[in-house]
């Protein structure tokens, strides 16, 4: 009642001088009292209301942080749905790109074939990309100008450096004529069983599957006309389309005495890996 109405209103009731002082001595006595017994009381009012403040801002906070997670939430859906359309297309060209090599291992009659048209695209490949790419409209069409091919730098020729795709003993050399067979193109190397094999030099893998007579292979194509083959695997770890440095692992042998055969071409013509193997 005390904080409803204050008792300096008491003070201004209708009455005597002798009624007002008899008040104010009762308000003297009575009020030190109820300050004391309510100290408790308002104590707990006073926290209340702090906890009451505290219980709204950590409600505007929460909401704020509700809708920053909703944002990101968003966000996060946004790019999932992008990697996936990514990684489908990624998948469909490279699955169009293992067909149309599986094709050409079909209709190819041997294996000099297989390489051959494999070198075949890889330098179609590069010539393609050589070629100077869309000029843009101009605001006046009569400043047109077309910018000739040869402005550009072709791609370096030659290799870098080449290794050897498996660590073994050369039972076939270059060039080598056996009994009733045609003169070696590459080297046959006598390894050890679960041998791992890399690749001799970077580039990009043009197939990558089983060929008949000859296990599962893999055509690599390299800068400059280059193109190498490699046979003999019993595992495959690449597929058509890797890009795939010197070194990088390509499968391994088989249980057993394993064989794996090396060729190195440039332009469609049988070259001997070993002139450009640094060590042995």
């Amino acid at each position: 009642m005390l904080s409803r109405r204050p008792p300096i209103l008491a003070m201004l009731r209708p009455g005597s001088v002798q009624d007002a002082v008899y008040l104010r001595a009762l308000l003297d006595t009575m009020l030190p009292q109820v300050q004391r017994r309510t100290a408790g009381l308002r104590a707990e009012i006073e926290r209340g209301r702090a906890l009451e403040v505290q219980a709204l801002n950590a409600r505007t906070e929460l909401a704020a942080t509700e809708s920053q997670m909703r944002e990101r939430r968003n966000q996060l859906a946004v790019l999932e749905t992008r990697q996936r359309l990514t990684s489908r297309q990624a998948s469909g060209i490279a699955a169009r790109e293992a067909e149309h090599a599986l094709a050409l291992a079909e209709t190819a009659r041997d294996l000099g074939d297989l390489v051959d048209e494999m070198g075949h695209q890889g330098a179609l490949r590069e010539q393609l990309s050589a070629l100077p790419g869309p000029i843009m409209r101009p605001d006046r069409p009569e400043d047109a100008r077309v910018i000739e091919a040869s402005r550009f730098d072709a791609p370096p020729e030659g290799l870098a450096s080449y290794i050897l795709p498996v660590a073994g003993r050369v039972v076939t050399g270059f060039g080598e004529v056996l009994p009733g067979q045609a003169p070696s193109r590459g080297l046959s190397l006598a390894t050890r069983a679960h041998a791992q094999i890399v690749a001799p030099a970077p580039g990009r893998v043009a197939y990558a599957g089983s060929y008949s007579g000859f296990g599962r292979i893999v055509i690599i194509e390299h800068d400059g006309g280059w193109t190498s083959l490699v046979t003999g695997l019993s595992q495959l770890d690449v597929a058509v389309g890797d890009s795939i440095v010197g070194g990088s692992p390509l499968g391994q042998t088989g249980p057993g005495d394993p064989r794996v055969q090396v060729e190195l071409r440039h332009a469609g013509v049988p070259v001997n890996p070993l002139q450009y193997v640094r060590s042995l």
